[in-house]
């Protein structure tokens, strides 16, 4: 009743809330995309998005769809693994930003072990910026991180803003040099913030460093100061500072995966992952 085609490319505009960034993640033509949409609207006999000319959301119908969509497309993959019968087999070397690591990530790992359970997976956690590096040096097989501003490698899996966030009883002085809770270079976040405060004219001090994620977190739950953090994944006990506190806008970010040169059944393997995260993005920041 319903196309695995078509599902994969609602999935995709209910991930991005975009036909255009559909369309460009699937690598169709933006006509097609709504096509497909159409089509799976009327299997189902609802309307699954509500859409203008500036928006798209998905009706309560289309949130409902959301889950048919993925069991069918899991039920649909392990069919056609068993039936084939080719097995996935390797080592592969996966980096993540720390962002994703404290949200929904291991629901989409433990998928991909379900399906592929004689993929060894090597798990690299750590800054945006280091993964690139990495990657960039053959270290890696697959990254999931932050894209850098100007950059327009990778393809798209999530879009969202950066924001200042701190401790709820947080007040800033706007005296004094804004209190900052830093990732060391080559955070983006970091530059992202140093680079905002410089075009605002506002003076700035770092009062804590750390590369861990949750070392940063603390220090922000201390009451340390503020730093720089995905809109989307603002962890519990703290809160986006008021805009009356005068902090600069911090803009958009983009997480992207990259592909780096594996070999042999790496390839595949990260091929599969890639796929698995992209079917699930729109997990991996509830």
């Amino acid at each position: 009743m319903y196309e695995p085609t078509q599902l994969r490319t609602f999935l995709a505009v209910a991930q991005t809330l975009s036909f255009t960034q559909a369309a460009r993640r699937l690598g169709l033509r933006q006509s097609t995309v709504s096509q497909h949409v159409r089509r799976l609207e009327e299997a189902a006999g609802r309307a699954l998005f509500t859409r203008d000319t500036h928006s798209v959301e998905l009706t309560e119908d289309g949130e409902a769809m959301l889950g048919f969509a993925r069991t069918i497309l899991a039920a649909h993959e392990r069919a056609a693994a068993f039936f084939t019968g080719t097995r996935l087999r390797g080592r592969l070397r996966f980096g993540v930003s720390e962002d994703f690591v404290l949200t929904r990530l291991p629901e989409i790992l433990e998928s991909f072990r379900r399906e592929h359970p004689e993929v060894d997976l090597e798990l690299t956690v750590g800054l945006s910026g280091t993964l690139h590096e990495k990657l960039a040096a053959g270290r890696l097989d697959l990254v999931l991180a932050k894209r850098r501003g100007g950059d327009t490698h990778g393809r798209l899996v999530w879009q969202s803003t950066l924001t200042w966030i701190g401790a709820p009883a947080l007040r800033l002085d706007p005296d004094r040099p804004v209190p900052l809770i830093v990732f060391p270079p080559p955070g983006i976040t970091r530059a992202r913030a140093l680079e905002a405060l410089e075009a605002h004219g506002r003076s700035w001090r770092i009062v804590c460093t750390s590369a861990s994620l949750s070392g940063l977190i603390a220090a922000a739950r201390a009451g340390l100061g503020v730093m720089a953090h995905t809109r989307g994944l603002v962890p519990p006990g703290l809160a986006p500072v008021p805009a009356r506190a005068g902090l600069p806008e911090l803009g958009g970010v983009d997480f992207v995966l990259l592909h780096g040169r594996p070999r042999g059944g790496a390839q595949e393997a990260a091929d599969a992952l890639a796929a698995a995260i992209l079917a699930g993005g729109d997990r991996l920041h509830r």
